[in-house]
């Protein structure tokens, strides 16, 4: 007998959307995978979201960038700046659990996006706000966008070989973990609401985040005054052995966490002398004798390809290879995990693309494209406001969905 399916556990949960780009659609994405009702509210002058026409992958209003980060939601044009475009906006309001916006800090109240302005409308309502560097302060003005955060932040000061300059993470992480920060607050709060009456402000920034993602550097160096530097193969700032190396084809990652890794890592390497050798008996004398362990080290893993070593160390010793994007994304284990999921799109056809990264089990699983510009406008009128087909096209024709 088939067991039934388990209910997403966010169905039924209708939040606006007032987001563009990354670090909000992947917020709101990661709910709408979970089964929220998001609706994106985009402007009708401008285009709406400006990662519709994002390169290289893109056709008149609509990109594989946009896709990527919207899909499962539906999309209202809808001109917040207009009295009548701000009145339908709060009929919307009052029959929703959440607002969401990613728009610099000062502009949340300026639109009315934020709890003071909406309380009245529907006091149950929580609105959330993920700006760069939050909504008062000196630098609520400031657009902000993960490459600055990195910079700002001394993520980028760690990153990167030595020898060179400053490098930024390949991917906008900053953003990405915002957006799921900002997606637990607004849950939490809405779960708070039900349980209360009362809805609230939530807010999130991507200067916060990352302050707060410094954790155990951060206390060090407020503590102790200990300054982080580059080192080569990405290394650990304190484990020892904890990095990148060379093998005979390619490099390999080895991430010795615990002692009982490194002696295991010395056996698989040939050499289980090593582990008791003077200096590399233990994390702080490897630490001491950094140089000599790497290089000790190097000089076997150098002799044998990539393979051979993780088929070595697998099951014994952390390592992963270093692979290029393509490996990593057709690896049976990424679809093992069911990472990879498929949309259809008019234009674009079968557009694969990356899961959400939380799992239900037993979940019903179903994915949609991200929506057309103002593609469910008058679906979304009719069903929550009741409005007929007349009302919606006399608005229409004044510009204001």
């Amino acid at each position: 007998m088939m067991k039934p399916s388990v209910r997403l556990p966010l169905e039924g949960l209708r939040i606006l959307a007032v987001s563009q780009f990354g670090a909000g659609p992947y917020a709101t994405m990661v709910l709408a995978d979970l089964g929220a009702d998001v609706v994106k509210i985009e402007d009708p002058r401008s285009g709406g979201d400006v990662s519709r026409s994002v390169p290289p992958y893109q056709i008149p209003g609509d990109s594989i960038y946009f896709q990527s980060f919207n899909r499962n939601k539906r999309s209202i044009t809808l001109d917040l700046r207009t009295p009548e475009g701000r009145a339908l906006f709060h009929r919307l309001v009052a029959v929703s659990h959440a607002v969401f916006n990613n728009l610099r800090g000062d502009e949340t109240h300026k639109l009315g996006l934020d709890y003071e302005s909406l309380r009245e409308i529907n006091p149950r309502v929580v609105c959330c706000s993920l700006s760069g560097f939050g909504r008062s302060g000196a630098r609520a003005h400031e657009p902000g966008y993960d490459y600055l955060i990195q910079a700002a932040t001394g993520y980028m000061s760690m990153t990167g070989d030595p020898a060179g300059p400053p490098v930024s993470c390949g991917v906008s992480v900053i953003d990405y973990a915002s957006g799921l920060a900002a997606a637990l607050g607004l849950v939490a709060a809405v779960s708070a609401a039900r349980e209360t009456g009362q809805g609230s402000d939530v807010e999130v920034s991507l200067y916060d985040v990352a302050i707060s993602m410094l954790t155990y550097l951060g206390a060090w160096n407020l503590n102790r005054g200990f300054e982080p530097t580059r080192r080569s193969g990405s290394a650990h700032q304190t484990l020892v052995p904890a990095q990148t190396f060379r093998t005979a084809d390619g490099h390999i990652v080895l991430f010795c966490a615990k002692e009982k890794f490194w002696r295991k890592l010395c056996e698989a390497l040939g050499a289980p002398e090593m582990a008791g050798r003077e200096g590399f008996r233990n994390f702080g004398e490897r630490y001491e004798s950094r140089d000599a362990v790497i290089e000790t080290i190097q000089s076997i893993l150098a002799t044998k390809t990539t393979e051979e070593w993780i088929t070595r160390f697998q099951g014994q010793v952390p390592c992963a290879p270093v692979r290029d994007l393509t490996s990593a994304l057709s690896d049976p284990f990424t679809h093992e995990r069911e990472m990879i999921v498929e949309t259809d799109h008019p234009e674009f056809g079968k557009v694969r693309q990356v899961a959400g990264p939380v799992k239900i089990p037993g979940a019903k699983k179903s994915h949609h494209r991200a929506p057309k510009l103002g593609e469910h406008t008058e679906e979304i009128l009719k069903d929550w406001l009741g409005l007929s087909a007349e009302e919606i096209a006399e608005m229409n024709g004044k510009g204001e969905v």
